[in-house]
């Protein structure tokens, strides 16, 4: 019996065929962070149904919010290979951008207790329950990728922790009471800092760092002119990042501004419909923090 598992082991490694089901996903995630559209795209005409390729070929789409496309491209990794986790967190991600969230989150729960350890999973789970207001559990989700450390973490993905754990940390401090707001806020910058030391040039690090200079109160260390200056550079870096918009549109409400305000709150919504921010100061519902005053 072991003689044929052998066997059958050798035929399918000579065949090619991947018997873990795993990517190397670090390698391609980082991968994917350094390489343009037209370069991938090469690979994948003269590789078409090379998983790992057509892998990094989706990340890329989604690095430039072409969602469509990555949605296609990690469906037709799973029609190469059902068994591919990645891929399937690929489609649980483009699902919530799409903000089809309990279907992103059944697929997530399939690819977390197949890989546990997966971050990129863990990430896109801590975005839906941001987006529930479960902050206590967002914060333990980016918790658990930083615990990983730094070393088996793609960088993106670790910068994304660390800015969840410090823009969620500023939320669970808005919603309580003093000792919290002592505790959990003095834990916002110090994460935003660590996330921008790794990626200093990120759009989302601009907006995390630019959202608590608007948000914190004067005395805790908020600057509305830096608060600006982050915002304007965020959408500088990805002029399709519709929270930038929305939060540089309170930047200009606080300043009296509202021709401004309502143009960038409308660009939000031109990128984004259904952005969960957008709406939230539209509508004043402001679950997210609105601002209608100076500090």
């Amino acid at each position: 019996m072991l003689k044929r598992s052998i066997l059958f082991f050798v035929a399918f490694s000579l065949l090619g065929i991947n018997l873990s089901y795993g990517l190397d996903w670090k390698r391609l995630h980082e991968k994917a962070d350094n390489i343009i559209l037209s370069d991938i795209l090469a690979d994948v005409k003269a590789r078409p149904n090379s998983i790992d390729d057509l892998y990094v070929l989706g990340l890329v789409y989604l690095n430039l919010h072409k969602d469509k496309e990555a949605g296609e491209v990690f469906n037709k990794v799973l029609t190469l290979d059902p068994m591919v986790i990645e891929a399937k967190w690929g489609v649980a991600e483009v699902l919530r951008r799409q903000h089809q969230l309990q279907k992103s989150e059944e697929l997530l729960n399939d690819v977390l207790k197949a890989s546990p350890d997966f971050p990129a999973a863990s990430i896109t789970l801590a975005y839906i329950r941001y987006t529930q207001m479960d902050f206590n559990a967002a914060v333990r989700l980016a918790d658990k990728v930083l615990g990983q450390g730094e070393k088996n973490v793609d960088r993106s993905n670790h910068v994304r922790a660390h800015l969840l754990y410090g823009g969620t940390k500023g939320m669970i401090a808005h919603y309580g009471g003093p000792l919290s707001k002592v505790i959990n806020g003095t834990a916002v910058l110090p994460s935003l800092k660590a996330a921008e030391r790794l990626q200093p040039e990120s759009a989302g690090v601009k907006f995390g760092l630019g959202s608590f200079y608007l948000l914190a109160p004067t005395l805790a260390g908020g600057n509305l002119e830096k608060a600006e200056a982050y915002f304007k550079k965020a959408i500088e870096i990805d002029p399709l990042f519709a929270d930038a918009y929305v939060r540089l549109g309170q930047f200009y409400k606080i300043k009296g501004d509202s021709v401004r305000y309502n143009e960038y709150l409308s660009k939000a919504l031109e990128i984004d419909p259904q952005n969960e921010l957008a709406l939230d100061i539209k509508n004043g519902k402001c679950k997210f923090i609105c601002l209608n005053r100076g500090q």
